[in-house]
């Protein structure tokens, strides 16, 4: 690759780490491995940005490799995902409302991480405000199917969270 496409790619990357880490957080349970599948997902990403036609969104491909990667990772290591706990010096910026707002969130992740592997990949995409389309085209599957699982996904969502309390 030359230098330009380097830049670029770094850029992409630049404004799409917060998505490669919040697909990531989702399938795994400790900060080392997190920061090691992220990197694999970079490398994937890397390998793969050569062969980018264009054809989809960028965000549409980052989230296709980056859930490959991860399930591919799950398999390999048939690691179960959990929630990852924050470290005192994480928490120690939350005002009260930023600390309710993350517990619920944590509860929510709790949850989802709990859902099998397409699942968590579609209330994944859900969640990032992706339409049914843009979900249809990551996951493979056809719109209709995407809007019922999504139903089914978030009446399983309710359940768990009743069951919890």
């Amino acid at each position: 690759m030359n230098v330009n496409t380097e830049q670029e790619f770094l850029s992409v990357i630049k404004e799409y780490e917060r998505v490669i880490y919040k697909v990531c957080y989702l399938y795994t349970s400790r900060n080392a491995t997190l920061n090691d599948l992220y990197q694999d997902v970079v490398l994937n990403l890397w390998r793969a940005y050569p062969k980018f036609r264009g054809e989809c969104k960028i965000s549409t491909w980052i989230y296709r490799i980056a859930l490959n990667t991860c399930i591919s990772f799950i398999r390999k290591e048939k690691n179960v995902p959990e929630i990852v706990t924050l470290t005192p010096y994480e928490s120690e910026w939350m005002t009260e409302e930023q600390d309710s707002f993350q517990l619920m969130l944590k509860e929510l992740y709790y949850l989802i991480g709990q859902l099998g592997q397409l699942d968590k990949s579609i209330i994944l995409l859900y969640l990032e405000e992706k339409s049914y389309e843009e979900i249809s085209e990551i996951t493979g599957l056809t719109v209709t199917n995407v809007a019922t699982k999504l139903n089914r996904i978030k009446e399983k969502l309710r359940k768990m969270k009743k069951s919890n309390e």
